[in-house]
């Protein structure tokens, strides 16, 4: 129906996430429509975040790559001083971690995991970042952690595993308490939600939870 270069960049952006077949013939229509140096600094931004950006070798979150570690607005959430090292907050998603620093209540540090557990979509215990977490116990003195996972299936199970793993270590394990939506995602969250639900956190039994094992993993 449209030229081919129009009809692969259509399709090319109803891959994306959330994005459904009349949302990315729109999508295309405005890129012909604007002015070419607009596009390229479409073009340019995209080429930038792919060559740039990687995981930050310590914590996962995403992070520029002249940086030795991932970097927050006000400075280096791996490494500031002004944060307590013993104090950690598991997410799935980097996304995440600006849900929770937007309520300024969390002066801990982070772990992005990746993702949550889910089989069904060939998401385990390998394809997340539980290694790097179960390595930073041991060497940076982590006394708690807060599993700051979505409240969902997939991210309830991923709490009650990582629970059963963290306690083996001696740690602390504790997750938000009331005010997150069961069912809904950390991203949507508003400021004040998120921060009554970190002040109100709550140690994970894993003993009365639903969550697999991790030998299921």
């Amino acid at each position: 129906m449209y030229p081919k270069p129009v009809q692969v960049l259509i399709d090319e952006l109803g891959r994306l996430p959330g994005v459904g077949p009349k949302s990315a013939q729109r999508i295309a229509f405005h890129l012909l429509a604007v002015d070419a140096d607009e596009a390229e600094r479409l073009v340019d931004a995209v080429r930038d975040v792919k060559e740039n950006v990687r995981p930050c070798p310590r914590c996962c979150n995403v992070t520029d790559v002249t940086y030795p570690a991932c970097e927050s607005e006000g400075g280096t959430l791996c490494t500031a001083g002004r944060r307590d090292p013993t104090l950690l907050c598991v997410v799935e998603e980097p996304r995440d971690v600006v849900a929770i620093e937007r309520t300024h209540e969390f002066q801990g540090r982070y772990h992005v995991l990746g993702g949550a557990l889910n089989p069904l979509e060939g998401m385990g215990a390998d394809q997340l970042h539980i290694r790097e977490l179960l390595d930073r116990l041991s060497g940076e003195g982590i006394r708690e952690v807060i599993v700051c996972t979505n409240p969902n299936i997939e991210g309830e199970a991923t709490a009650m595993y990582l629970a059963k793993l963290l306690r083996e270590r001696g740690v602390r394990v504790t997750r938000p308490a009331s005010g997150l939506p069961v069912g809904g995602d950390l991203e949507y969250a508003d400021e004040v939600t998120l921060g009554r639900a970190l002040e109100g956190r709550r140690d994970v039994d894993d003993r009365h939870g639903t969550g697999p094992s991790p030998a299921s993993f």
